[in-house]
């Protein structure tokens, strides 16, 4: 059975901290300049796991991914033969 699983973004003070939150979760990507990771985490755990990533001293804030929410599936819309070739030229 595949667990679902949800990002989290984690914006921190320094780098060094990086391998304290390493544990919380799969790490996927730091930034060194803006200073945030991308971690993946259950989406059975992201509550508990989110409100211990906010209480340490070295987070400033954290935010989830929201691609869960997001549509992708598209329906192609066929226009008319009419429609299509309809230029409105002011004719």
């Amino acid at each position: 059975m595949r667990m679902k699983r949800q990002g989290i973004s984690v914006w921190f003070q320094n780098r060094r901290n990086i391998k304290q939150i390493k544990r919380f979760g799969h790490l996927i990507y730091t930034s060194k300049k803006l200073k945030y990771a991308v971690i993946y985490v259950d989406q059975e755990k992201i509550d508990s796991i989110e409100e211990k990533l906010n209480k340490l001293p070295l987070i400033l804030k954290t935010s989830r991914s929201e691609k869960q929410n997001i549509r992708t599936n598209y329906e192609k819309v066929a226009l008319d033969k009419d429609e299509k070739y309809d230029y409105h030229m002011g004719v």
